[in-house]
């Protein structure tokens, strides 16, 4: 994926994919309680189901998730944030100044 190796790759996942990620924590979640799942392994068992699950539905959809490409860079749009809302607070300073 070109992900350097030092980076964890849920830095550069596309949002539907954490979104299906999200999705499959979420019904292991509720499943654990409504069906009272005890121990590591009915609850991993769970979570790997829910898993495939998600993604037999994207793949039914034409969604292949390592076919997509990876979204920018979670700490580049972070400095990008950082720099918009330095100048935001710049130009509001220098209006509030220039009254």
């Amino acid at each position: 994926m070109g992900i350097p190796e030092n980076r964890p790759v849920a830095d550069f996942l596309p949002t539907i994919s954490i979104k299906a990620k999200d999705l499959a924590a979420e019904m292991t979640g509720l499943n654990v309680q409504s069906k009272d799942l005890k121990g590591q392994n009915n609850i991993e068992k769970e979570h790997i189901d829910n898993n495939s699950a998600v993604r037999d539905m994207l793949s039914k959809r034409g969604i292949i998730p390592e076919n997509l490409p990876i979204a920018e860079d979670v700490k580049k749009l972070q400095r990008k944030l950082e720099g918009y809302e330095k100048k935001i607070l710049k130009d509001a300073k220098q209006k509030k100044n220039k009254k």
